[in-house]
């Protein structure tokens, strides 16, 4: 069975998160390892680390990921916001390191006011020089799948495939697949066909052994509408059936998928991440 989890806030502490997710039943749990809308954050204090530590091991809570801030831009022209976002990421894997968390997801970044050639070259340029600078930490680099919208880069496999290959640090990196962006992206899973030729591709780009986790997330707009906005599992135009797909697949077994699905309640009280996570129970066979 795949391992389910949620992003969740870290406002009551990175063990208070830790908790919340074991008590509505998740598995796993993605976070931010700070205020994603800051450049500048505090280091993590190792009591903070231990009692997260601590709550991972007491709630049987596995696979801890970390989501970078939405203000980094690897692949910006501007030198300032550049330079800010190296030294954001490489803050981002130190505290993963703090925090003893492997891996951190993040989106490759716009490449605005030039072309998308040369953003992705910079994104791998970035990567090898954050990597350079911190030889003693060996925290793994998740791309996601993005919407692709406007300039963004990253909403095509062969894209991911071409900031790997530029880098220095080839293994340093697994691909995070979000249902959401890569549906809006162009990429049908609607049906069990094509589905299968989705995932078809992303082997033969990428390799399917480095799809490391999922983001479950329906989607308010259609295929290859370039625009990312989330729904609920089976409340979108996906509906159900990808999903019943992806927990079903032998390949993706062991893969962590978490949701980041609106933090909302339903009419009667209830979390919809309940629900949400419920709703892929039950597409379990």
């Amino acid at each position: 069975m795949p391992y389910f989890g949620v992003h969740e806030s870290i406002s009551n502490g990175f063990d208070g998160a830790v908790r919340t997710v074991a008590a509505n039943g998740f598995q796993c749990l993605q976070i931010f390892s700070a205020n994603a809308s800051r450049w500048k954050n505090k280091t993590i204090e190792p009591s903070a680390a231990k009692k997260f530590q601590d709550a991972l091991n007491d709630c049987g809570v596995v696979m801890p990921l970390i989501h970078d801030s939405y203000l980094i831009n690897l692949a910006s022209v501007n030198p300032e916001l550049h330079a800010k976002s190296i030294s954001a990421f490489t803050e981002e894997i130190r505290r993963a390191h703090a925090l003893g968390v492997p891996k951190v997801v993040m989106h490759p970044g716009s490449s605005k006011d030039d072309t998308r050639a040369n953003g992705l070259a910079r994104v791998a340029q970035s990567f090898d020089a954050i990597f350079a600078s911190s030889p003693e930490i060996s925290v793994k680099v998740l791309l996601e799948t993005t919407a692709g919208q406007g300039s963004y880069l990253g909403a095509t496999f062969q894209e991911l495939k071409t900031i790997i290959d530029a880098t220095d640090f080839p293994d340093r990196f697994g691909v995070c697949f979000d249902t959401c962006h890569a549906f809006v992206a162009g990429y049908d899973i609607s049906t069990k066909d094509a589905y299968e030729r989705t995932f078809d591709e992303f082997d033969r780009a990428l390799g399917i052994e480095r799809l490391e986790a999922f983001h479950l997330n329906d989607t308010v707009k259609g295929l290859g509408s370039h625009l990312d906005r989330h729904a609920h599992i089976g409340e979108g135009a996906l509906g159900i059936e990808p999903f019943r797909f992806i927990v079903n697949d032998a390949r993706f077994r062991e893969t962590p998928m978490y949701l980041e699905t609106p933090k909302e309640t339903t009419a009667n009280g209830e979390s919809w991440d309940c629900v949400n996570l419920r709703r892929l129970k039950e597409l379990l066979a």
